[in-house]
């Protein structure tokens, strides 16, 4: 049983094809190990080409067996069915196992979002006399205002923001362009950082038009994110859980809230149908609802 040859194809193919991160890369390769821990415990030794549909049916079964939560299997039969897809594309085999394989039918789920007033508590509890004061409260801005995914933020260059304009150019899932609207405020706190703390630091060339910087001077990680919004978060008060895509979320429901127009909220996350951004109509009407019950007359 040798998947090597094929992986390394398959990862070759999500990078260049699909213009995948190296994480989301990472994630895709992880299920398809699922696929070959399945086959090794029922002993069964067989290449990509040999694998048929009885084999993804006994996998879906032994992951249910394993009490592998349903969005999980979802995820995972997703994965190993976009290998498939790539291995028919490339002539390397000649059936399909996952062809009749319909994903485990989930719920839609709700997406949690902040309130106007948790999100100016956040931003206002930001100690701006701190060196890194104006960084931070720029990039919970910047995540809330333009509604950005974590990996868009950390990628976010200098030259890309037109200061003058109000609109900051982005480069989405598959390298997809488009361009958001930034408002002031957010821009005021990006300026003062460059001009201050990011101007003192001693800057590692290969991120030099890169915003954002951890006080090594080099491109900011995902989990120096997280790890500032958490901190904010708890200077706050707030008791919930909340990520870089929790702001992405409240981005989206604020402004359908307030009567954006469907399409115009899909370009500025940069979702590739409609579909997607349609979530936060429903968000919305729920987002209302419980906010109707904090009325004093409900």
């Amino acid at each position: 049983m040798n998947w090597q040859d094929d992986i390394e194809y398959y990862k070759e193919y999500l990078k260049l094809q699909r213009g995948l991160s190296d994480n989301s890369i990472s994630a895709y390769v992880t299920d398809i190990k699922k696929l070959t821990d399945y086959l090794e415990t029922q002993q069964l030794e067989l290449a990509p080409a040999d694998v048929r549909l009885k084999h993804i049916r006994g996998l879906i079964e032994w992951l249910a067996e394993k009490g592998i939560a349903t969005r999980t299997q979802a995820r995972i039969i997703s994965g190993i069915k976009q290998f498939f897809k790539a291995m028919i594309l490339d002539d390397r085999i000649e059936e399909d196992p996952t062809a009749l394989i319909e994903s485990p039918k989930l719920g839609r789920k709700l997406p949690s979002v902040l309130s106007v007033e948790q999100i100016e508590s956040m931003l206002d509890n930001i100690d701006l006399s701190r060196h890194d004061g104006y960084r931070n409260r720029a990039i919970i801005g910047t995540l809330y205002s333009c509604g950005l995914r974590v990996s868009e933020l950390t990628d976010m260059l200098i030259s890309n923001i037109s200061f003058e304009n109000g609109y900051v150019r982005i480069f989405g899932k598959g390298r997809k362009e488009r361009l958001v609207p930034i408002n002031e405020r957010v821009l005021g706190d990006i300026k003062a950082y460059i001009e201050g703390w990011r101007a003192e630091q001693n800057v590692d060339p290969k991120s030099s038009d890169v915003v954002f910087l951890n006080k090594d001077g080099s491109s900011m990680s995902r989990i120096s994110v997280f790890n500032i919004i958490k901190k904010t978060v708890a200077d706050a008060g707030i008791d919930m859980v909340v990520s870089p895509h929790t702001l992405r979320h409240s981005f989206a429901t604020h402004l359908i809230a307030g009567g954006a127009n469907v399409r115009a909220v899909q370009e500025m996350l940069g979702h590739a149908t409609i579909v997607t951004t349609e979530i936060y109509t429903h968000l919305d009407r729920n987002y209302l609802e419980e906010s109707i019950k904090k009325h004093p007359r409900s």
